[in-house]
C-alpha cells in the first residue's frame, strides 16, 4: 500500500470562505465533545480568522492529499528572525487519524528550512492536539497560560471554554 501524497499550496483569497468554514467545522468536533455543545457562533470567530489570515507575515496554506483539499494551516513567517509560528492547523472532519497531519507538518517544515524555532498553542482540553504536537511532531511544552498566568499576547482575551487555559509549544529546528 502506498502513502497518499501530501502537498501544500498557498490558499487563494477566493478559497478563504471555504477554508474558514472547514476549520470551524473541524474545531467544533473537539469543542462539542469536551463541552457537550458549542458556544454561540463558530470557534474561532470569523473575525478572529480574518485577522489571523490577514496579519502581517501570515501565510495561508492548503493541505492537499493527491491534489484534494483536506485541511489547512495559517503560519506567521518572520523572514528576519526565522522564529515562526503555526497559528492555526486543521484537517477536515474525516481526514484525521491517518497520518495526514504528521506528513502535512513535515511538508511545512520542509517548505521553511531556514526556521530556527516554531511556536504554536492549543487549549488545555485538546488532548489529541497535545499528543500530536509533543509525541508526533517533536514540540516541547514551554508555557501554560491560565487565569493565574495570562498570555501576554492576549491578556484580556475571554476564554469561551472556562478557565482551563492553554499550552504554548516550541520546536527548535536549529540553534540560533
Amino acid at each position: 500500500m502506498t502513502e497518499d501524497q501530501i502537498t501544500l499550496a498557498v490558499a487563494e483569497p477566493s478559497d478563504f470562505a471555504d477554508f474558514k468554514h472547514e476549520l470551524q467545522d473541524a474545531f467544533a468536533v473537539a469543542v462539542a465533545k469536551e463541552f457537550g455543545s458549542l458556544p454561540d457562533g463558530p470557534i474561532p470567530s470569523d473575525d478572529d480568522l480574518t485577522a489571523a489570515m490577514n496579519a502581517p507575515n501570515a501565510v495561508v496554506l492548503r493541505i492537499l492529499r493527491d491534489r484534494r483539499k483536506i485541511g489547512g494551516a495559517v503560519l506567521t513567517i518572520d523572514t528576519a528572525t526565522h522564529h515562526n509560528s503555526l497559528d492555526l492547523f486543521f484537517l477536515k472532519r474525516g481526514e484525521e487519524g491517518r497520518g495526514h497531519g504528521v506528513r502535512a507538518w513535515s511538508a511545512i517544515e520542509q517548505r521553511y528550512p531556514e526556521t530556527i524555532t516554531w511556536q504554536t498553542h492549543t487549549p488545555y482540553f485538546e488532548k489529541r492536539n497535545i499528543h500530536f504536537y509533543v509525541n508526533k511532531c517533536g514540540f516541547k511544552i514551554i508555557e501554560f497560560f491560565n487565569k493565574h498566568h495570562t498570555d501576554p499576547n492576549h491578556p484580556h482575551q475571554d476564554d469561551p471554554f472556562g478557565e482551563d487555559g492553554a499550552f504554548q509549544f516550541e520546536k527548535v529546528m536549529r540553534p540560533a
